[in-house]
């Protein structure tokens, strides 16, 4: 199998998702004997890739810690009222090692499920988090040289942030807008031996998949580091952290995908080092809380930068879609997020309209209802994502016209895909008022014809004259939050 330029990608939450089949079936259920007809229920929407999130072992010391935070135990009480320490299995970010944990299946249920992935056509992605690991890792007693130290003034000043291990002080992992993560040990990017040690560590990953997601990438460029640990870090070497590791990786795992979780506008520099694929937070948050002109300007990036984005609505770390954003503009959010270029990502629970945002130390979610009329959606939507045009075609940004008395048409979004003789027309009118406008479409074959275009996502169809598309534009009158997904064809 091999990768697609604009691959769907679907996260499930491997713990979560194999509690819901143990529910099910009244018995456990692991990565090695998922029945089939749950591989099938996971494979149907079309999806090119899953992200089984949280398959390492976790440790004991995260779980500890995870049982007693009163942080935390609010959030759990919030997301699922009958918790219970039981449920609470650790975080899957603070990894005691990569090996699958045995309550998963271990690794040899993971090469069971791979299989099965295979089987139905689907990629497999799994997790690396280069920034740090576990407290309780091995490397923490058998190499505390891989880690960044600290002295003993840094315990008085500050607890939170280091701990003592063997007669050593680790600093813990963070992102240096944030408090520490307590559960964690922070790996030096720097340290010459850490880097030969996660290089072996990734080729082990790339041997059991085909992808990994790269938990806060940026943490580990040169720069960021060096900034957040100064003098703790040491000399910063002439290379990247992330040019050795992936060219090492490729090397033997030529077809290999890295995905960067990455923010602080840091994603082309990512791509520079080697990524395929890097978080697109920019979009999600203008989409969210921006205008239609703030993403519009957003896609005016080069095609090869936007190529190399993982779009997204939702994932373990965003509030829930359902939740925050009303109906239409749930659907209209999501048409944005899916339909333009690059890898598009895509959260379990989110096609369902699922709204509660699950704590990820937590190993059972709580029954939902399925908004049916979402799903319906969302169907129509991913059937339209695996048309030859939106998978491998051309991609084109259009301008919108208004009128002198009325400026609207600012409110619409506009941009066609076109594949051999597959042509798709996307306009959303991302704003809550309704919003009048001319598309102009970019075709010189449209002219001298009379077209018929099918809208895929509302069941309309119209006839449009080809002229009047290029000039002066196809005239569009959109209620809140609406749009259009037109397919061209050719009347008679």
């Amino acid at each position: 199998m091999t990768w697609t330029s604009h691959p769907i990608v679907y996260e499930i939450n491997a713990w979560v998702w194999l509690d819901d089949l143990s529910r099910e079936y009244g018995k456990p259920v692991t990565l090695g004997n998922v029945p089939e007809e749950a591989w099938d229920a996971l494979a149907s929407p079309g999806m090119d890739a899953l992200w089984l999130m949280g398959v390492w072992e976790r440790s004991p010391g995260s779980v500890r810690i995870a049982r007693a935070s009163q942080m935390l135990l609010s959030q759990y009480g919030r997301a699922l009222a009958d918790f219970s320490a039981l449920d609470v299995v650790g975080s899957p970010y603070s990894v005691h090692r990569y090996e699958v944990d045995p309550r998963l299946g271990g690794d040899a249920g993971l090469s069971v499920a791979r299989e099965n992935l295979a089987e139905r056509g689907i990629l497999l992605i799994l997790d690396f988090v280069p920034n740090h690991v576990a407290a309780d890792h091995p490397w923490v007693n058998e190499h505390p040289e891989y880690f960044v130290q600290g002295k003993g003034h840094d315990l008085v000043g500050a607890p939170d942030g280091f701990f003592v291990s063997g007669g050593k002080i680790i600093a813990c992992g963070r992102d240096p807008y944030f408090p520490p993560w307590t559960d964690t040990a922070q790996l030096n990017a720097f340290h010459p031996g850490l880097r030969e040690a996660a290089v072996e560590t990734v080729l082990k990953i790339a041997g059991q998949c085909d992808g990994v997601r790269c938990d806060m990438a940026m943490l580990f460029t040169n720069e960021v580091f060096e900034k957040t640990w100064t003098e703790r870090a040491g000399a910063r070497p002439e290379k990247e952290f992330w040019e050795e590791t992936i060219e090492a990786v490729r090397a033997r795992h030529p077809d290999f995908v890295f995905i960067a979780e990455a923010y602080w506008d840091l994603e082309s520099m990512l791509q520079r080092q080697g990524f395929d694929f890097c978080y697109d937070k920019r979009l999600y948050d203008r989409v969210v809380h921006g205008n239609a002109e703030s993403i519009r300007l957003h896609l005016l990036a080069d095609i090869h930068y936007q190529n190399k984005l993982i779009r997204f609505l939702e994932n373990h770390d965003e509030p829930r879609a359902a939740s925050i954003l009303g109906s239409a503009r749930n659907r209209a959010a999501a048409l944005i997020s899916a339909a333009l270029p690059g890898a598009k990502l895509l959260h379990d629970g989110q096609l369902e309209g699922r709204r509660i945002k699950l704590p990820v130390q937590l190993g059972r979610r709580p029954v939902e209802p399925v908004d049916e009329d979402l799903r319906s959606f969302y169907g129509k939507l991913l059937e339209m994502l695996r048309s030859g045009s939106l998978r491998e075609g051309e991609w084109l940004l259009c301008d919108t016209a208004g009128w002198e008395d009325n400026g609207t048409h600012r409110d619409l979004i506009a941009w066609c895909w076109r594949r051999h003789e597959e042509r798709t027309l996307v306009v959303v009118n991302h704003s809550d008022r309704e919003s009048q406008g001319r598309v102009m479409m970019p075709w010189g074959e449209l002219k001298g014809r009379t077209w018929i275009l099918k809208d895929l996502l509302n069941d309309g169809e119209f006839a449009r004259d080809g002229d009047e598309m290029i000039d002066p534009g196809l005239c569009v009158n959109l209620k809140p939050y609406c749009f259009h997904a037109f397919r061209f064809s050719l009347t008679g």
